[in-house]
């Protein structure tokens, strides 16, 4: 059976605002339940270990999907989010592929995460999938590829945009905007118009746009192991 860590962020502080933030619940929902049904090992990690904070944004009504629904009614679910491993007691070579959820928890503490960027970096390095959505492909800031030059150069990326930021209203309280950050380094990012669901693959690093694009990353991820 292939292994798959999912990396989540243990962070709920909206900078220094006040607001509480975390992981976005849907973005871990769906793709965990299509990964699970199709008959992956799936472990999940963050950097403090136990239970990491969901963003309450998307706790709410209008967030719900058939997956939330479902993880809402899962108590097996629960206990293995209630007990994520500590990031740094993972090693990449146990697994076949990392998979990292959005919310905006990961944009101060994965990714300026020494363990998660060398991780990321060994996974990639041993050409095993790489995956992201919405504001995860954030963490892909620091990785480098094995020739030194920043991971997502030449890639094809997509992630949050800058649109959709602003309509969020949290422009100017993220540390930086996603997009600018995945162009900045090189990356040929691509986007469709705001929420809906988009991804991209360039070789094993996959990544989505939004929240609605979890399911197509969890998909192209589960095509690209089998």
């Amino acid at each position: 059976m292939k292994k798959i860590l999912f990396v989540i962020t243990s962070n709920d502080k909206m900078g220094d605002t006040g607001n509480k933030t975390g992981f976005w619940i849907e973005e871990f929902a769906a793709p965990y339940y299509i990964l699970k049904d199709a008959g992956f090992d799936i472990t999940l990690a963050s950097p403090q270990g136990g239970q990491p904070p969901i963003d309450p944004n998307s706790e709410t009504e209008d967030a719900q999907t058939k997956a939330t629904e479902r993880f809402d009614m899962d108590k097996e679910a629960k206990t293995l989010l209630a007990n994520t491993h500590k990031l740094v007691e993972v090693k990449a070579s146990d697994y076949d592929a990392v998979f990292y959820p959005g919310g905006h928890g990961v944009l101060w503490d994965l990714v300026e995460d020494q363990t998660s960027i060398k991780l990321i970096e060994e996974f990639n390095a041993s050409k095993k999938p790489v995956a992201f959505v919405c504001h995860a492909p954030a963490v892909l800031k620091h990785p480098k590829n094995t020739d030194g030059e920043p991971l997502v150069k030449g890639k094809k990326v997509t992630g949050f945009t800058n649109q959709e930021e602003e309509a969020v209203q949290l422009t100017e309280i993220v540390p930086f905007l996603l997009e600018d950050m995945l162009i900045e380094k090189g990356g040929v990012y691509s986007k469709i118009e705001d929420w809906q669901a988009y991804a991209v693959e360039d070789g094993n690093l996959i990544t989505g746009q939004n929240p609605g694009s979890s399911e197509k990353v969890a998909e192209l991820l589960a095509k690209h192991l089998n």
